[in-house]
């Protein structure tokens, strides 16, 4: 196989978005070390089993908006490689079905070594609701991407479930101020697909796919990014002073600063297609983000 066949694969995996999916998986890790409990299989497995649910998301996004006509030639973004005629939609369908079986055998493989036998069954249960939720953002008859729920969905599976989760298979247990850091995670992520929606958002509206940005608006989305963004940090500095940082500690703060320069080109933007750089860079500050926080924490 070559290259050129392999390229509209690669365009498909979307491989700017992953870092999203590892930044939870790393904090959770992160967060574990610094309770005294880290296991390198469970960080690889949990690591592996959240890109491959990215991954499968990314796929079965590109199929439905397919599918639903959202992929128009009005679209802002990058031309996918189905709208491109790369790949047909029977390849795209039997991508998302190989994704699924290899997360699948991943998570299992991640639950069986790392839980104890009470929490098998409620992990695998999550882990098929996470492949459900990676499907269903825009597939079949009432994707929830396309009714205003992309936010909430994201949220919770990139923050306190991505966060909490991986924390819970290192080390056994909970601690509710971990939620705080779940809650940066799972905002700045938020933050990434408001950016991709604003960009969207009149394309969006043709085509009845009904978003936050679009049902707030342009101006009014702006100012929700401002609350993401802005809750995002101060869930991490909460958490930073009821845990007693130093104050060389708040170091770490200035991993906020792409999300930042962000936020102030959403304010300034007129051309939708200039957010699209945007995205990027809020993805790879919620990365930076995790790996900063992180190395501050063992300190």
């Amino acid at each position: 196989m070559s290259f050129e066949n392999i390229k509209p694969w690669i365009v498909s995996l979307r491989l700017r978005t992953l870092p999203l999916s590892a930044s939870c998986i790393i904090m959770g890790s992160f967060l574990a070390a610094y309770k005294g409990n880290f296991d390198i299989i469970v960080f690889f497995l949990a690591l592996a089993t959240t890109l491959l649910l990215q991954i499968l998301s990314n796929l079965s996004n590109e199929y439905g908006d397919m599918v639903k006509g959202t992929d128009s030639a009005g679209r802002v973004g990058p031309e996918r490689s189905i709208q491109k005629g790369e790949i047909t939609l029977r390849q795209m369908k039997t991508g998302m079905l190989i994704t699924s079986v290899i997360t699948a055998v991943s998570g299992t493989v991640l639950v069986v070594y790392a839980a104890d036998l009470l929490f098998i069954l409620i992990f695998i249960l999550t882990g098929i609701a996470a492949i459900a939720a990676a499907v269903k953002y825009t597939v079949g008859k009432k994707p929830y991407g396309y009714r205003a729920l992309g936010d909430l969905f994201v949220f919770i599976f990139f923050g306190p479930v991505g966060v909490t989760g991986s924390f819970f298979l290192h080390t056994g247990f909970f601690e509710a101020d971990l939620l705080l850091p779940s809650f940066t995670s799972g905002l700045l992520s938020v933050a990434v697909l408001n950016l991709n929606n604003m960009r969207d958002m009149e394309n969006d509206l043709r085509h009845n796919k009904i978003t936050l940005a679009g049902i707030f608006g342009k101006s009014n989305s702006r100012f929700y990014h401002l609350v993401l963004i802005s809750a995002a940090i101060a869930s991490s500095l909460l958490f930073s002073f009821i845990n007693n940082f130093s104050f060389y500690k708040y170091i770490y703060c200035i991993t906020f600063i792409p999300a930042l320069i962000s936020l102030r080109k959403v304010f300034i933007y007129s051309d939708p297609a200039n957010l699209d750089p945007e995205l990027r860079r809020t993805a790879v500050s919620n990365l930076i983000n995790s790996i900063g926080f992180g190395i501050v924490l063992l300190i």
